[in-house]
């Protein structure tokens, strides 16, 4: 897979020793990625010809200069490029750990790559909420990478702080999602000087019982869930079976931010067919005249 050029270039730069901790965008799109398996309309026709750049599955890396240092949150299909482009900065052959947000497909299967057949990686901490942990003990082929010590899961608990480094904190936090498998959950992700919200999947707002408006207002940046621009992007297919908040809500929930806070809000994990994955479509321009941010590969945010 190729990444754009953009993040090409930033990933060529050194890693500073002085540098403070950084966020970096490592994917935005859906769990299918982009284009999407199976697809032929419009909306991938151009991907799959090259015409423009594919897009990694939603994934943001955590780096910290001083310590070497640097975590994925999520295991994509993409984790071989993704982590990859953290061990250019950190010179390390693997990530120091993985914070997983929950089980469906885009955001765990990625652990694969750290197995026998392909990295033998060697307890790779792997941050896990109870069922998660529970689901990767009990299924094959996620079990074998417990046994052979190929990962190492640390349990997490909402609402509890890990310490990453004197300087970086982690909090999970519970949120309502369609969970088959396990729960689902963002992070609070704390730096020295700045802070960053991540929830890439979510069902509507109004289910969640935490106060998106208050949580922007208090963090630097937000990454939330904009698997879909609207309700008519998938003709025939019932949108109560995935019923995440469509960018439009989104945006109309946070209309009564001021500019600045609107600013702080960055839109990410978008399905293939969300028409804000294309940097010149109306949707997008409509985003930005709204005042708020879409994530794009390569962007970097000081914490």
């Amino acid at each position: 897979m190729r990444f754009p050029c953009l993040f090409i270039f930033l990933f060529a730069l050194p890693l500073y020793g002085q540098q403070p901790p950084f966020i970096q965008v490592l994917g935005t799109a859906q769990d299918a990625g982009y284009p999407h398996a199976g697809c032929t309309k419009s909306c991938c026709a151009r991907a799959w010809s090259d015409s423009v750049a594919k897009e990694p599955v939603s994934c943001l890396g955590l780096v910290d200069p001083a310590s070497g240092q640097s975590w994925l949150f999520d295991a994509t299909p993409d984790l071989p490029e993704q982590m990859m482009a953290l061990q250019e900065l950190t010179r390390k052959n693997t990530v120091d750990g993985i914070f997983l947000t929950h089980a469906h497909i885009g955001h765990y299967t990625g652990l694969m790559y750290l197995g026998r057949e392909v990295m033998g990686a060697s307890n790779v901490p792997v941050y896990v909420m109870p069922r998660m942990e529970e689901f990767l003990k009990t299924n094959g082929p996620w079990n074998q990478l417990v046994t052979l010590k190929n990962i190492s899961l640390h349990p997490i608990t909402a609402g509890n702080r890990i310490e990453l480094t004197e300087s970086i904190q982690v909090t999970p936090i519970l949120v309502p999602h369609r969970d088959e498998y396990s729960e689902t959950v963002g992070y609070l992700i704390q730096g020295p000087g700045k802070s960053a919200l991540f929830i890439p999947d979510i069902d509507k707002w109004a289910r969640w019982e935490k106060s998106l408006v208050q949580i922007i207002r208090e963090v630097d940046w937000a990454f939330i869930d904009a698997t879909f621009f609207n309700g008519d992007e998938l003709p025939g297919r019932n949108m109560d079976e995935i019923p995440h908040p469509f960018v439009v809500e989104s945006m109309a929930l946070l209309s009564e931010l001021v500019d600045e806070e609107k600013a702080r809000v960055y839109f990410i994990h978008m399905n293939h067919s969300n028409p804000v994955l294309d940097p010149q479509s109306d949707a997008t321009k409509k985003v930005f005249e709204s005042g708020f941010q879409i994530a794009r590969t390569g962007m970097r945010f000081g914490m």
